[in-house]
């Protein structure tokens, strides 16, 4: 109590002190900022002593920041990224029920007529010889899997399949020595990018005018009959694939039609050939001349309900749909065709 009366009496001393107090908390509070900031040296790490010869040299002891310093730590997480991976090998697939080329094509990413070449030993290049059972094999890239024989260079098979011959070289899968680049005969070679003409197997179309018959199709020339008004319909009741889709080794579209569906006359004109057999694939199949330069082919039917030079109008039933001939589950193999030439039956139907 005497102290504070005495302070009491003297505001000078009492506002001294105050504003001494106050510097010396703020020197204090600027120190100590000022040392967190400033790095902190490092004192220099001893030399290793020297050991005998032959014995591991003793390391020194860590000191300052080295040791007991906090740092900030960064943990390294390992990921590998197989998204680009590719694959160079041939690999082999076995046909189940209902596979055809283009939809073994589209699943695994390649081109039905790559699928083809190379399996010309099994398929003949018909896109239609497939059999439950058949084992296939399936290039890992487009192009033509083809059999090295006597005689081939580098340079003669990238003519003949129209390919790139440093390609050819430096497919990892070929495993050809840059060195040495030879090939020994009856080794399998990726050619990327190559490609060959097709073999294409289709029954010969047959004009109302100048059918004759033959000893399974009795008869004579037709004679006239419906014209076509070339506004075709969809043969069956779906108008979906089911198997392989017009492409330049399959001139028709494959229409989902289980065993027995009814199948119709896609524009009128008159049946030129009514079979059944193996026909070259086809199984029992029909045909129809328009009279307008159209012709309709209907493929693996089950059942056959026309004969030849019969009359036909669009809509009218002419069969059931099957899996005879070449086919590996019920469907309808369709074409249309301009003279001889088969065109796309997506730009002739009418949108599904």
């Amino acid at each position: 109590m005497k102290l504070f009366g005495k302070f009491a009496r003297s505001p000078r001393l009492f506002n001294g002190i105050s504003w001494g107090v106050t510097a010396l908390i703020v020197a204090v509070l600027l120190g100590f900022t000022f040392w967190k900031i400033t790095p902190q040296r490092v004192s220099a790490a001893p030399e290793p002593t020297p050991t005998a010869a032959g014995a591991p040299a003793a390391l020194p002891t860590a000191t300052g920041l080295e040791a007991g310093a906090q740092a900030i730590v960064r943990h390294i997480v390992l990921k590998t990224d197989i998204s680009s991976s590719t694959n160079y090998n041939v690999v082999e697939y076995t046909i189940v029920r209902g596979d055809s080329v283009f939809g073994i094509a589209k699943e695994f990413k390649i081109k039905p007529e790559t699928l083809l070449w190379a399996n010309y030993d099994t398929l003949q290049d018909s896109p239609d010889s497939l059999r439950v059972g058949q084992k296939l094999k399936i290039p890992p890239t487009n192009g033509v899997y083809y059999k090295w024989q006597e005689g081939d260079t580098l340079d003669s098979i990238a003519n003949t399949l129209e390919a790139n011959k440093d390609d050819i070289l430096n497919w990892p899968g070929n495993n050809i020595d840059l060195t040495n680049p030879v090939i020994k005969p009856d080794t399998f070679v990726m050619v990327p990018g190559g490609h060959r003409e097709f073999v294409q197997w289709t029954i010969p179309s047959v004009a109302r005018g100048s059918y004759t018959g033959t000893a399974s199709i009795g008869g004579t020339a037709c004679g006239a009959g419906p014209i076509g008004s070339t506004a075709f319909i969809w043969p069956t009741g779906n108008h979906y694939l089911s198997g392989n889709d017009f492409w330049s080794g399959h001139l028709g579209i494959d229409i989902a039609a289980g065993e027995g569906a009814a199948v119709w006359a896609s524009d009128s004109g008159v049946v030129t050939i009514a079979q059944g057999g193996w026909n070259g694939g086809y199984g029992n199949v029909v045909m129809i001349d328009h009279g307008n330069g159209y012709i309709t082919v209907y493929g693996h039917l089950s059942q056959i309900n026309v004969v030849p030079c019969q009359a036909i109008y669009s809509g009218q039933s002419i069969g059931l749909a099957g899996s005879t001939g070449n086919s590996t589950g019920a469907h309808l193999h369709f074409e249309i065709r301009l003279g001889s030439v088969n065109q796309n039956p997506w730009y002739l139907l009418p949108a599904p």
